[in-house]
């Protein structure tokens, strides 16, 4: 089990790259994560939801994502209340408070997933969630220690040295958590070292002598890892682009953003600048296409947008002949009108939306999980990609759709001017062919590589990295 002193400190690749590693030399892996807590989530093929961090993990040890490799997944709604996924499905939303008196019960969901995965592979590496020194929530978890403790298995323990202080970090985790759980702690890794690492050998020791624990790896920062999907939005920046040519898109970062990986493969591009537009700021005028993500409280984010006076800089931005996109929860969000009458994010409420797609959704309680292809009506091009959503869109815009699924059904839909669309289907811009239709709109040309492609190549160059700085013959011995 991977855990660590703290969020962000690079868990979700390691295993990754352990993963690959693993997986190259002939073993089943399975990745786990009992418990994790994002609103950036991929569809399984058995139509549930997992985090978009095992997702990548199992494409990282080469199977299928499915289901059991995250049973508990909380996506949050609000500073204090999240959606809480059991192997899949959505079954409550919980406030913070309340989800401690949860953790017990959901303890049988997590178990049984780990035996199925256990029996099916020759090793399953699992990632701890936030810092196993969160002393505070201990009791009842079923994230870190407890689980581990659960079920015997023994623990390696990830430092950030890029952040400082991963000396007092990994000591005071010693310091602070039970004897018993020390116990489980089999040794150590610190990581995105940069420099000399002949320069950090006395702190690997003293680490060592102050915990007891064996150091097992000093990984070096890894830039080509950049080209991984993020498991939060603490991983999410904007891209820069030179050149001549180079096209701008904008990309308002709402509270609540969710599924933002749909943003990878326009920041891979080598001509495309994507801009990250934080509170405060102003949609660029240069921007060829503004592009509204999904979002997990699609009427919250959308009233953010408007207190922000972004919905100003929209209705400006077309106006000067500026395309917009909306997906899923962004979709909405241009329409005339989100009704929410059985309270599904919150209250029960009615609100006008930004009015620039001739639409209006009605948000229900039945969830749209699946994944989907079909091709894309202005051009005929192939796509792939999933569904994640609730609610239903229709109007005079829906009748010219953006789409057409497989299934013959038609989705999102189209402006009278052509400047504005919308579709619920998230993913889409990783075809290459697709994602170079959309760039030949704005006058720009797709310059990259193949984006999946660029993927593997990052995946098999994480895993050559951490062969070479982690003791991974060490590893696969203390495994149980």
């Amino acid at each position: 089990m991977i855990q660590g002193t703290g969020s962000d400190v690079g868990k979700s690749l390691i295993v990754a790259g352990l993963a690959r590693a693993f997986a190259d030399r002939g073993l089943r892996v399975r990745p786990f994560k009992p418990q994790n807590m994002s609103n950036n989530a991929a569809v399984t093929a058995d139509g549930g939801e997992i985090g978009r961090a095992q997702a990548l993990q199992a494409r990282a040890a080469r199977v299928p994502p499915s289901v059991h490799m995250n049973p508990v997944l909380l996506k949050p709604q609000s500073e204090i209340g999240s959606q809480v996924v059991v192997q899949g499905r959505m079954v409550a939303t919980v406030k913070a408070h309340d989800y401690q008196g949860w953790k017990p019960r959901l303890m049988a969901s997590v178990l049984d997933s780990f035996g199925r995965l256990r029996a099916e592979a020759d090793l399953v590496l699992v990632e701890g969630a936030g810092s196993a020194s969160e002393v505070n929530l201990r009791a009842g978890d079923i994230a870190n220690m407890g689980f581990a403790r659960a079920t015997d298995t023994p623990v390696i323990l990830v430092g950030d040295i890029d952040r400082g202080g991963v000396i007092a970090s990994l000591v005071g985790t010693k310091a602070v958590i039970d004897p018993e759980d020390a116990a489980m702690i089999a040794g150590f890794l610190v990581n995105r070292f940069r420099g000399d690492p002949s320069l950090f050998a006395d702190g690997m020791r003293l680490i060592a002598e102050r915990t007891g624990w064996e150091a097992l790896g000093l990984v070096p920062h890894l830039p080509e890892a950049a080209r991984l999907p993020a498991e939060d939005v603490l991983g999410l920046a904007g891209s820069e682009a030179t050149g001549e040519g180079a096209v701008t898109i904008a990309v308002p970062v709402m509270p609540r953003i969710s599924n933002f990986d749909d943003l990878d493969p326009l920041r891979a591009e080598p001509g495309v600048r994507v801009v990250l537009v934080r509170p405060g700021e102003t949609i660029p005028a240069e921007a060829a296409l503004v592009l509204l993500p999904g979002s997990k409280t699609t009427i919250d984010d959308l009233l953010f947008l408007q207190a922000e006076g972004w919905d100003v800089d929209l209705r400006a931005h077309r106006r000067r002949g500026g395309h917009v996109l909306g997906l899923c929860g962004g979709y909405q969000m241009l329409g005339r009108r989100i009704r929410d009458p059985h309270g599904i994010e919150g209250p029960p409420r009615d609100v006008p939306g930004l009015g620039l797609l001739d639409v209006e959704t009605v948000l229900t309680a039945d969830k749209r999980l699946a994944c989907v292809a079909g091709t894309t009506l202005t051009d005929g091009l192939p796509f792939t990609g999933y569904e994640m959503h609730v609610g239903d869109t229709a109007g005079p815009d829906a009748a010219r759709p953006l789409l057409r699924l497989a299934d013959g059904r038609p989705d999102g839909a189209v402006s009278a001017d052509g400047l504005v669309s919308g579709t619920y289907v998230h993913g889409f811009f990783a075809d290459d062919a697709q994602r170079g239709a959309w760039l030949a709109r704005f006058g720009a040309r797709r310059l990259g590589a193949s984006y999946e492609a660029g993927v593997e190549a990052a995946l098999d160059r994480l895993a050559r990295h951490i062969e070479t700085h982690v003791d991974c013959d060490r590893l696969l011995a203390l495994a149980r």
